[in-house]
């Protein structure tokens, strides 16, 4: 009797809070989406094949990690526009499916901004304390770092499904349209991932103006090398900018829930295609543009791989 409470009271949840709407439109706005996620992932592809084809950026773990940005960020691209086609008045799939979906979409997600807290502290050590950088930061411990990631990110849609899976196992083999609000059996769930997710990424910004006042203070002292300091605060500076997107995107969740429970007009059709748009497609592809373009060892080999080697000379590589 209680699983049947708690499955009825879930039941009303989803439906009072979270207003399910399949992402309608003209045919030239889905075109569009599908092909903006197709572009950004070709070029996360490229970028990530540019990284994988000189030792040096295999060796120096802020190559390593902003490989795993690239990496991270395909893959997000990848799934969202799975979803985003599979919602396109196709038939529902196997909640178990959806479920395996959600973990890789969530976690992939959270990864973003946790991979950016880690790459400025990264940048931080190597500013603030340049003699121990060779010591503290290694390929070793940006792996350590890069489980972590996965690991804490992963936390919260895990108990979710786990939840699912014991109050209701037989739900995994319904068919529905796959969202992420039809794991909230439970009002303690939603609580729990909003307050995980204000947690998360008050965390993350707490971590990027640290490290940007600390690497602002020492690219002004006299004993440090003020370019690399320039350039290390200017990276720091657009992770911030980075991580505001991730930020918008719980707030426009936040926004679309409120216009869901009063509302089934046009407008929120269109407010939901230009989140999925300008929220979760744009950002994925500022990564290689404003941190991989930036870098003066990358840079001319991304553009010679981008030109598909037409160039006669291969660009050398000289990574500090």
């Amino acid at each position: 009797m209680a699983m049947t409470n708690q499955s009825s009271e879930g039941s009303q949840i989803n439906q009072q809070m979270f207003k399910v709407e399949l992402i309608e439109g003209p045919v030239t706005k889905r075109i569009v989406a599908i092909l903006m996620s197709m572009l950004f992932t070709c070029i996360n592809s490229i970028m990530f094949h540019t990284l994988l084809s000189k030792p040096v950026f295999r060796e120096l773990p802020r190559y390593i990690l902003f490989a795993h940005m690239l990496c991270n960020d395909s893959v997000q691209l990848m799934i969202s526009m799975l979803l985003y086609i599979l919602s396109m008045k196709l038939p529902p799939f196997p909640k178990a499916i959806c479920a395996l979906l959600l973990v890789v979409t969530e976690t992939t997600f959270r990864n973003a901004a946790l991979n950016l807290a880690v790459m400025s502290l990264e940048r931080y050590v190597a500013i603030c304390f340049p003699l121990r950088h060779g010591e503290m930061v290694t390929r070793k411990t940006a792996g350590i770092c890069i489980a972590l990631i996965w690991f804490f990110s992963s936390i919260n849609i895990l108990i979710d499904i786990i939840y699912a899976l014991v109050v209701d196992p037989a739900s995994y083999k319904d068919l529905m349209i796959c969202t992420r609000q039809r794991f909230f059996l439970s009002a303690w769930q939603v609580d729990v991932y909003q307050g995980s997710s204000y947690f998360f990424f008050v965390t993350v910004t707490g971590i990027l103006f640290f490290t940007y006042i600390n690497v602002v203070v020492a690219a002004r002292s006299a004993s440090a090398d003020r370019e690399s300091a320039k350039k290390a605060h200017k990276t720091i500076l657009l992770h911030l900018v980075q991580l505001v997107f991730c930020v918008n995107t719980f707030v426009y969740v936040s926004i679309e829930t409120a216009l869901a429970r009063t509302s089934s007009s046009r407008l929120y059709k269109d407010l939901r295609y230009l989140n999925f748009l300008f929220v979760l497609i744009l950002p994925r592809c500022l990564s290689p543009l404003i941190y991989g373009l930036r870098d003066d060892a990358v840079r001319p080999l991304f553009l010679y791989y981008v030109r598909c080697g037409t160039q006669k000379v291969k660009p050398s590589v000289t990574a500090h």
